[in-house]
Parts: structure tokens; sequence; C-alpha cells
């Protein structure tokens, strides 16, 4: 206990050993990951356990659910770039790139579930505007270009001051810069107005692209869990909750926010202590109407949820950890300290995913023909689904592959506009 107590009391051990074991994990699951990737180039669908009842599995999860980060954290960003809000402000340009990378593990998370994967770029080249899934992919590649671009003018200004170093890093920064030599007050000023247009542009395209993500669930009325006009809004709301509590990790963890960041993370946990009682208002509201209805199709998909085999992902996985833990500890004194206030985070961001799960798979799980299951012998034709390893693997890969990101970009992003915005927000907070 003293050896915790004394870990505890120290900052810099605390924050060096988050990242070790942030750089541990993430290496670990990305390492895992390449099983999984070489099972699924190798036997395409074959070992994983979807199948003609359950047709999304895992896979299809982890996108929307990254998906929802990505929405969430950009959001939580342009609070900063577009409406000012002065107290996130420090964990702006974070956000940005959060927003960016979670963006690429939910397209790897869909490329991985697609029939042909090689086929993934003819969406481009033979467009069909009448496709909602095609609509999307249109979205998330102006969105990904958008994230560029932010990125490209929130940095520039430093990329510039320090290309002339002759280290590693400055070569980079020569790279990145794109040839950029201005460092003019002007030039300044010129990238804060652009980032604020990109800013206010990319809120409308990420609140049509997930909420797009739920009318995609909402409008399919032969599945009626899905079947609901709510849909859109919980797949909005839920993506502000756990992106804001993915950014109070990140930010906890990143570019010695363990020491910078204490006042942004806190404001953060209030932030997303009332997106997340919203959330569950919300998801209750659909609990309500569908038992109040007591329609037997609507409330198959929740009876699977709440008392079949997805109880413990709702009970235990979505609701006590993901949901009352974190709740209770951004209620009590707790939630004047960071440090539980990232954990409360991390709790968070990880019950989200269960309510992805039990999104997808208790929707499709119930039987659209009464004993079909029964009548045909065969694993593909069950609605009892849980992912294969090599499902679990590829899905671990790319979170690991995310962490791993995060930790080049801490490496590798300047850190001179940061102090500025430091000294600025301490001043005004």
């Amino acid at each position: 206990m003293n050896f915790i107590r004394e870990l505890l009391s120290n900052e810099n051990k605390i924050s060096e050993n988050l990242k070790k074991i942030f750089w541990t994990v993430g290496t670990a699951l990305f390492v895992i990951g390449v099983y999984g990737w070489y099972i699924r180039f190798v036997d395409g669908h074959l070992k994983a356990n979807y199948g003609s009842i359950v047709t999304w599995g895992l896979w299809v999860a982890a996108y929307i659910y990254f998906i929802g980060l990505s929405a969430g954290s950009f959001l939580v960003s342009s609070l900063v770039y577009v409406f000012n809000f002065k107290k996130f402000e420090r964990i702006g340009r974070l956000a940005v790139f959060t927003a960016l990378v979670t963006l690429l593990m939910a397209l790897l998370s869909i490329w991985a579930d697609l029939g042909h994967m090689e086929r993934a770029w003819h969406v481009m080249v033979f467009p069909n505007f009448k496709s909602p899934m095609a609509w999307m992919i249109y979205l998330y590649s102006i969105y990904m270009l958008l994230l560029i671009a932010e990125i490209y003018f929130l940095l520039r200004y430093d990329l510039v001051k320090e290309a002339n170093d002759e280290t590693i890093r400055g070569k980079l920064y020569r790279i990145l810069s794109l040839g950029s030599k201005d460092l003019s007050e002007q030039s300044k000023t010129r990238d804060k107005k652009i980032v604020k247009i990109l800013a206010t542009i990319g809120i409308p395209i990420a609140i049509l692209f997930h909420g797009g993500v739920g009318a995609l669930f909402g409008v399919v009325a032969a599945r009626p869990h899905w079947h609901s006009g709510l849909f859109p809004i919980l797949f909005l709301l839920s993506a502000l909750v756990s992106g804001g509590a993915l950014l109070t990790l990140i930010s906890s963890v990143f570019q010695e926010g363990w020491f910078k960041n204490k006042d942004v993370v806190v404001e953060l946990g209030k932030m997303v202590l009332a997106l997340l009682l919203l959330d569950v208002l919300f998801q209750f509201s659909e609990f309500l109407v569908a038992y109040r209805g007591g329609i037997p199709s609507h409330i198959a998909g929740y009876e699977l949820v709440i008392s079949g085999p997805y109880a413990w992902v709702f009970w235990g996985w979505q609701g006590f950890v993901g949901t009352v833990i974190p709740i209770f500890l951004l209620i009590l004194p707790t939630r004047k300290s960071p440090r539980w206030v990232a954990l409360a985070g991390l709790l968070i961001a990880a019950g989200i995913f269960g309510l992805r799960l039990n999104i997808v798979i208790p929707g499709l799980a119930v039987e659209e023909i009464h004993g079909l299951t029964s009548a045909i012998y065969s694993h593909r034709v069950d609605p009892n689904y849980f992912p294969s390893i090599p499902e679990w693997t590829l899905t671990f890969g790319i979170i690991g592959f995310g962490m791993i990101l995060f930790g080049f970009g801490e490496f590798f992003l300047p850190k001179h506009e940061e102090k500025e915005s430091a000294i600025v927000s301490q001043s005004k907070i």
C-alpha cells in the first residue's frame, strides 16, 4: 500500500508510467492484430462467426464506435475553433488529431468487414448517388481531407518555426510545412481564420455522417430493434459522450497533460457527465416506448439485450462499468481530481463500445422467420453470435494501431502553440 501511495503522490512517476503502459499496451495489441489481419487476408470471412442470421458482427460495431469517437472529438474541437470556448483551448489541436486517428480506425474496421476489400475504391470510380452508403463514403472522404487541412493550418506556424532544426524532427517539419516559410503575424492570423472556416464547415459534415449512420439503422423497417426516429439523435449524442470521454483520458496522458491539462480535464468531466445523463435518458426512453407499446417484434431485441445472451454486455459492461461507476466518479468529490475524471472517461468510452455492440448484434439476432434457426442446422444460421478469435484480434490490432499513432503524434507534433495557449487559458480561468 505504501508503494501505491508513494507512486500516486509522485506525479512525474505517474505520467512516466502512464506513457509506458500506453506504449506497451498499444504495441502488444498491434502485434496481436497482425494475426487477425493475416487470417482476414488468407481466409476471408471463413473464420468470422457472423453468418446468415447475424450478418454484421464485431467489426461493424467497432466501425460505428470509432466513427462516433471521431465525430465527438471533432465537435468538441469546434467548441474552441468555432465558438471560441477558451476553457478547452489547450486541447483543441489534440481533439482534431484524435478525430483523424479514430476516423482511420473506423475506416479500417469497416474495410475488414467488406466482402471484397480490394474493391473499396469502386465506390469512387463507379458512383451510385442513390446509395446512402456511397454518400457516407463521400462524406468520410470530404471529412478526412478537411481534418488534414485543419491540422495543417493549426500546425503550420510551429512547423515553419522549427523547420530549421537539423534534427529528424526538423527535417520532418520541413516536409510537413509544404514549403511554407512565412512566420509573419499576418500569416498566423490568416491560419486562424482558415481553421475557423474549416471547423465551421466540418460541423454539419460531422453531424450528417454520424447522424446518417444512425439513420442508416433507423430506416430499416424490417428490423424493429433499430426502427426508431430517435436513432440519429442517439448516435450523435453517444458520439459526443464517447468523444468527450476519450479526450479526458488522452488530454491527461499526452503532451504532459497530467501537469498542464488538469483544469481542462475537470471541465471536460463536467460536460461529459451532463451528456452521459442525457444519453441515459434517451436510451431509457427507447426502452420505455418499446415496452409500453408492447409490440412483440419491438420488444424481442430489447429482451435479448436485458435478459438474453447479451445481458452481461448491457448490465455489466455498458451499465455498471460504463455508466454507474463513471457517474459516481463525476458526482462525488473525485470529480475535482483529473486522475479520477480521466478514469471515468476511460470507463465511459469503453462502456459506449458495449452500447454499440448492443445496437448491432441483438437487432440482427431476432429471427425474421420464426423457427428458421431450429429448422436448419448450421453454425452460419445461428442467432447466438459471439466474435471469433480472429475477429477480436483484428479489432485489438486496430486499437493498437490507433494507440501507436497517438504515441507518434505526441512525439512529433509541435508544442510551441500549446505553451502559448496555456498562458492564455490560465489567464482566463
